[in-house]
């Protein structure tokens, strides 16, 4: 299988570093792997369309060219990055803006939304410092990612991981988190 890491955070002494590390470290041999760092690739993530380059000829963008052919390239996506006020980093949400186009990550038949990343998988892996109790009431942008991006895009299943309260939970919480996620790396085929 070949999996794509998509990792969006600036920090590599921080828990979503820990994270990346334990996946990558348990992730099946058998596996072709690729890590995208959004930050290390210093990715624009301003999405800018005018009369002269309309919105809907995004797909033929030649700078997005090497994130389309990673996105085609790879079977399943691992998303990593921390909810920051109940949305992902702007460098991911460009990400998805310029890449996730019309006419390459979806189409439109009529009026419904067709789309055409289909035989692909997703695993999210989010932190936020929102207690679990609040679960409930917040609008976070794993799940929008999850149910509203890539299911929309064809991308099925699409699996998600959380970690709540992760800057004021405790140690064994985190240890015990990086040895789920290492643990489902491990079986992800």
């Amino acid at each position: 299988m070949k999996v794509l890491i998509i990792y969006a955070y600036p920090n590599h002494s921080g828990f979503n570093h820990a994270i990346l590390k334990s996946v990558s470290q348990h992730l099946n041999s058998r596996n072709e792997i690729q890590i995208l760092d959004l930050y290390e690739t210093d990715f624009n993530p301003l999405l800018n369309f005018d009369a002269n380059h309309p919105r809907r000829n995004l797909k033929d963008n030649s700078q997005m060219k090497p994130f389309r052919d990673l996105i085609s390239w790879a079977d399943n996506f691992l998303f990593i990055f921390p909810i920051w006020w109940s949305g992902m980093p702007a460098i991911l949400k460009g990400f998805i803006d310029r890449v996730f186009t019309c006419g390459f990550a979806y189409r439109y038949h009529g009026r419904r939304m067709v789309g055409m990343l289909s035989g692909k998988k997703a695993w999210i892996i989010t932190t936020c410092n929102s207690p679990i109790i609040f679960k409930p009431f917040l609008a976070d942008y794993g799940r929008v990612l999850q149910r509203q991006i890539l299911r929309l895009c064809g991308v099925k299943p699409v699996k998600l991981d959380i970690l709540y309260n992760a800057e004021h939970c405790r140690q064994r919480y985190r240890t015990n988190f990086l040895e789920r996620i290492g643990k489902k790396a491990g079986q992800l085929l």
